[in-house]
């Protein structure tokens, strides 16, 4: 039995240790002779091995943020609204207006001492009357800065300009566009392409385009001004020869409008 008085010495059964620690390791294959488990064996240690590991998570709250977001959820939301609202509005307002494009035809076509020198120069004086029909039953139409040309296919011969004038529902309107060109210069494939349809019909094949700003009208509507154009194609006039006068020959074909 140990001694009681020699409270530093080892117990009786165990090994000597040095500061808590066997001076001898013990056999291979034998138990882990200490109460407690290896440090290296603790959980804390192998942290990072674990196959789900948890990381806390911020719970903060920031209100400007959040109201900065309603604000902004809100004005796109508003947009929206404002373009539906907006979009069904003009629906049904072209439902129950039906907006149809003006209606033109050429009445009459006349050139007068027209010339076509060597030098590519063109001089002539004409006059074209056209008709224009409102066909809407619930609109009226005003132009503005009417603008008309003569061309031979895509060249212009000579421009003029209309007075602006305003028309009634169902209703017609006579117009007359004065043209003249005094010396003016064409490109060698026009004066050869005119010289060339005289020489072999004695005619020549001219358009008239127009481009006016309208607007439709109705009571407590009204659109915003908009462009239109007319082509009114296969003008055919009789001019066999230099100083000669010509008019319209055949029936036109309804001119084409557009926006």
């Amino acid at each position: 039995m140990a001694n009681p008085d020699d409270r530093n010495g080892p117990v009786t059964g165990y090994p000597a240790t040095n500061g808590g620690y066997s001076a001898h390791p013990p056999p291979s294959g034998a138990a882990y002779p200490y109460p407690a488990a290896p440090p290296q064996s603790n959980p804390f240690y192998n942290y990072p091995n674990n196959p789900n590991p948890h990381y806390p998570q911020s719970n903060y709250y920031d209100p400007d943020s959040a109201r900065r977001a309603n604000c902004i959820r809100r004005i796109f939301a508003s947009m929206i609204g404002l373009v539906i609202i907006f979009g069904t509005v003009t629906f049904i307002v072209w439902l129950v207006l039906r907006p149809q494009l003006p209606e033109f035809r050429v009445d009459s076509f006349s050139i007068s001492n027209f010339t076509l020198g060597n030098n590519s120069l063109v001089s002539f004086t004409s006059e074209i009357r056209l008709t224009t029909r409102n066909p809407n039953k619930k609109m009226s139409l005003v132009y503005d800065h009417i603008e008309a040309g003569i061309f031979y296919k895509s060249e212009s011969l000579s421009e003029t300009l209309l007075p602006p004038f305003s028309q009634d529902t169902k209703n017609e309107t006579s117009l007359t566009a004065n043209f003249a060109a005094a010396g003016s210069f064409v490109v060698r494939e026009v004066a050869d392409g005119i010289n060339g349809e005289r020489a072999k019909k004695g005619n020549v094949d001219f358009n008239l385009r127009i481009l006016s700003r309208v607007r439709f009208e109705a009571p407590a509507w009204k659109t915003r001004r908009r462009f239109l154009r007319v082509f009114c194609g296969e003008l055919i006039v009789s001019i066999p020869s230099n100083g000669r006068s010509g008019a319209l020959t055949g029936v036109p074909p309804q001119c084409r409008v557009g926006v």
